[in-house]
């Protein structure tokens, strides 16, 4: 699996369906990609939020991406939350816990990454086995499901994505935009709660 900010649904459904991941970290760092963005939806419609990086050197690798201070996006990104999913059943449940994501400090994306992968399974009560790569593997053995490149938030593999992609359910604003798939998982946590757990498994 790629590195992701508040990874889309579809990650987090591979990830507790196959048990766990390994996590590439020896990649060539790629723009506009999850890595360092995300995608909620609020009472204006869909918005992307971006974590800055540090100008990456050419072929830098995914591990020694360093966050940047640049402007105030700690501030810019909790708001955004607290504004699209104040009003969501279960967003004062998690955001405690969200906003020391922006409280704390951290140097390099891919360890910013990790962390909340760790809390989200922590929230949902899941125990995935999740480590990170320790080169890159140009090929991948007959029994891995490589998605590192399947999760694109311009051009997703929907072919190899179709499996991890759960059935509608409530969102807030979804009587003024409609339903809007594949958002962070935020967005599942928020609206549903511990039945978030019932769609990654397709039981919902």
């Amino acid at each position: 699996m790629p590195s992701a900010y508040w990874a889309p649904i579809s990650y987090y459904t591979a990830l507790y369906r196959h048990g766990g991941a390994v996590i590439e970290q020896h990649d060539a760092y790629i723009k506009q990609t999850y890595r360092n963005r995300c995608t909620i939806v609020g009472a204006q419609g869909v918005q992307v939020l971006t974590v800055p990086i540090e100008k990456p050197a050419p072929r830098m690798l995914m591990r020694d991406i360093r966050i940047s201070d640049h402007g105030n996006w700690r501030h810019l990104h909790r708001s955004a939350i607290a504004s699209a999913y104040g009003s969501s059943p279960f967003y004062e449940y998690y955001a405690d816990d969200i906003n020391r994501f922006y409280e704390q400090r951290y140097d390099y994306l891919i360890d910013y990454n990790c962390a909340q992968i760790e809390s989200v399974c922590g929230w949902l009560g899941i125990n995935l086995d999740i480590s990170r790569s320790d080169s890159y593997l140009s090929a991948t053995p007959g029994d891995v499901v490589d998605l590192r490149e399947a999760i694109h938030p311009k051009h997703p593999d929907m072919e190899r994505l179709a499996a991890y992609m759960p059935k509608p359910y409530y969102q807030v604003f979804s009587a003024r935009h409609g339903f809007m798939p594949d958002l962070s998982i935020l967005d599942l946590l928020c609206n549903m709660g511990n039945e978030s757990l019932l769609l990654l498994a397709g039981r919902y």
